[in-house]
């Protein structure tokens, strides 16, 4: 085991919200969860073999979906924030799952991973709060975290393609700071996903929201 935990608590990282119970209803209502979780879901495709993780999973709606849908053999969810990592045990024991918590960064994955066996790796709605240097790391420590042919799957803002949306993202870099979401905005995901080795890198849905489209990504680690 990494000891990349216990140096989690000393490195900084962007808040879930400026108060804890504002996430959900910020992410409901500003993000349109309602609209892209479903078909980050579907993307993902869970089933009763997976072993999946969850890197920076905010207060578990995702992983709580899945354990619902499928009960996967392995499901482990990985965030900096102990205080949200709490919440997240709430919520996904709710519904019954089984989940293992892991404290640590995207950059962490391959580390707290190491030897899980994990095929499906999900994130959503964390890289566009980061600096490049450190999508980079989250993405290639998350391809080194996957069995051969395992899956990546992405839902996070992504290109802007209209001025709307370009004009709408600019209230998401107000808050998460305008040098770490504007790579986003330009589209760097994929091609940095190509660039740590993922490969059958696409773009498989545009979803507008109040601020900001995001898109959701598929990618898989070389067999």
């Amino acid at each position: 085991m990494s000891d990349e935990p216990a140096r989690a608590a000393t490195r900084d990282y962007v808040p879930a919200a400026p108060q804890l119970w504002l996430y959900d209803f910020l992410v409901a209502v500003l993000a349109r969860e309602s609209r892209w979780r479903p078909a980050l879901l579907q993307q993902i495709d869970p089933k009763a073999e997976d072993s999946i993780a969850d890197i920076g999973c905010g207060t578990g709606t995702l992983l709580a979906l899945i354990g619902r849908t499928a009960r996967p053999a392995v499901l482990i969810e990985i965030d900096p924030d102990q205080a949200i990592l709490e919440r997240a045990r709430r919520k996904v024991a709710e519904v019954g799952a089984r989940v293992e918590f892991q404290v640590g960064y995207a950059g962490d994955a391959a580390a707290l991973l190491d030897g899980r066996r994990i095929n499906k790796i999900v994130s959503s709605l964390v890289f566009h709060q980061v600096p490049m240097p450190e999508k980079r790391a989250g993405l290639a420590a998350m391809c080194a975290a996957l069995v051969p042919g395992g899956e990546v799957h992405v839902a996070d803002y992504g290109l802007q393609r209209t001025a709307l949306m370009r004009r709408l993202f600019r209230i998401v870099g107000a808050g998460d700071g305008y040098e770490n979401t504007e790579p986003n905005a330009r589209g760097v995901l994929p091609e940095l996903m190509k660039e740590v080795g993922l490969r059958r890198v696409e773009e498989t849905a545009v979803i507008p929201t109040p601020t900001g489209s995001i898109s959701l990504y598929r990618a898989e680690r070389a067999a």
